[in-house]
C-alpha cells in the first residue's frame, strides 16, 4: 500500500488528492458537454448533459465536491472547469435560440443549481431524481 506520508508529499491536502482522482470524470463531463453542445436538439442535449452530470455526482460524492468547489488547488482542475464552462455556455446559447432558457442564465448558474439538486437527491430518496431534474429544467425557462 501507499503510506499517508507518501500521499501528502505529492498532494498538499485532501482536496488536491480528490481533484487528481476526479480528473478523469471531469474530462468525461467536458466531453459530454461538448457533445451536447453539438447535438441537433440543444434542449435534449442539455437534459442529457444534466442527467449525465447528476448521475456522476450521485455516484461519486468526491467528484461532486470538486464540481461544487469554487477554489481549485490544481491547474488541471481549473483548466477542465474552464473548458466545461465554455462548452456549457455554447450549449446554453444554442438552447436560448429555441427560447427554452432565460437569457440571464450562465454556465456557473447551471453548475450551482445542479449541485443543489444532487444535494437534495442525496438527502431524500433517489426516486425523486428525475422530478428534481425536470423542475430544474423548467426553472431555467423564461417567465411566461
Amino acid at each position: 500500500g501507499v503510506g499517508v506520508g507518501t500521499v501528502y508529499r505529492h498532494f498538499p491536502n485532501r482536496h488536491a488528492l480528490v481533484e487528481a482522482l476526479s480528473a478523469e470524470r471531469l474530462r468525461e463531463l467536458v466531453d459530454e458537454a461538448q457533445a451536447a453542445a453539438s447535438a441537433d436538439d440543444p434542449l435534449t442535449g442539455l437534459r442529457r448533459l444534466l442527467g449525465f452530470a447528476l448521475d456522476r455526482m450521485l455516484d461519486d460524492p468526491d467528484f461532486a465536491a470538486v464540481l461544487e468547489s469554487a477554489g481549485d488547488t490544481g491547474a488541471q482542475t481549473s483548466d477542465l472547469k474552464a473548458e466545461l464552462d465554455r462548452a456549457v455556455t455554447g450549449l446554453l446559447n444554442g438552447v436560448r435560440l429555441t427560447g427554452a432558457v432565460r437569457s440571464s442564465v450562465e454556465a456557473d448558474d447551471v453548475r450551482r443549481l445542479l449541485c443543489g439538486v444532487a444535494h437534495a437527491v442525496r438527502s431524500g430518496s433517489g426516486e425523486v431524481k428525475d422530478l428534481y431534474l425536470d423542475v430544474l429544467l423548467q426553472g431555467l425557462r423564461p417567465p411566461r
